[in-house]
């Protein structure tokens, strides 16, 4: 049976430059696998500016109504690098110099230029924060209670859901089958609703596309059970192929 508790979790990319198009954000995919694999579903991704007001609007919002908060973007060395003081205001603490950061990146700029005023800054965290390790880069991300404050850059922000692995507790991942063809979204729209309707805990997702002058659409069916996914997807396969069309398991 499907668990009956669904942990959730939200993602607030910060930062001009992606509402601007300067930067393609490349976290969302990555970040929404990750959580899917320690069994939490994301829920809501927004994408707010370098305005420290809309920053604590989002984080209140968001933390309130999930289980889990990630950021990213916005915790460099730079003066628009501001997502630690509003995520602190929106907490209601004060900014520290965290100890083991600043032990940490005195260890990696050592050989490169040394730690400076600018450098110093991405040792800074909410008050009572616990660091996240990034092995990359060594500026470290930071965990207030269910807020994960993560870097912008994805390869980074990958080290990071690394180190933060198998330590939050989710539920079951979600599975998925995956069905496909030749098939008019509009055609089959009827049936999609009404078989999920039918199968509690069990998601449809249709996504159309068109090809070689033809439109077609892959069904994903999605579950906390692999064995309820694929005879839900047996079953809508059947139905479909009764209506006229081809269908191919796994999708094309």
């Amino acid at each position: 049976m499907p668990n009956a508790r669904t942990w959730t979790a939200a993602l607030l990319v910060i930062g001009d430059e992606i509402l601007s198009g300067r930067t393609q954000d490349k976290n969302v995919a990555q970040i929404a696998t990750w959580l899917n694999v320690q069994g939490i579903r994301l829920a809501e991704v927004r994408v707010v500016p370098d305005v420290e007001e809309k920053i604590v609007a989002a984080v209140n919002a968001l933390r309130a109504e999930n289980d889990y908060l990630f950021t990213t973007g916005g915790i460099g060395p730079t003066h628009d690098d501001i997502t630690v003081d509003a995520i602190a205001a929106a907490l209601g603490v004060g900014v520290v110099v965290h100890p083991q950061a600043r032990a940490t990146l005195e260890r990696y700029y050592e050989s490169r230029g040394g730690l400076t005023d600018a450098r110093l800054r991405m040792a800074r965290v909410p008050d009572g924060a616990e660091l996240i390790v990034n092995k990359v880069s060594g500026a470290p991300g930071i965990r207030h209670g269910n807020i994960f404050i993560l870097a912008g850059v994805p390869h980074i922000t990958a080290g990071m859901l690394d180190a933060l692995t198998g330590t939050l507790e989710g539920g079951r991942p979600v599975v998925s089958v995956t069905i496909g063809g030749m098939v008019p979204e509009s055609e089959v729209a009827d049936l999609l609703r009404e078989t999920e309707r039918a199968h509690e805990g069990i998601a449809i997702g249709s996504y159309p596309f068109f090809r070689e002058g033809r439109v077609g659409a892959n069904f994903v069916v999605r579950s906390e059970e692999m064995a309820q996914a694929q005879a839900v997807a047996d079953l809508l396969q059947a139905s479909i192929e009764s209506a006229g069309y081809v269908v191919v398991p796994g999708g094309i």
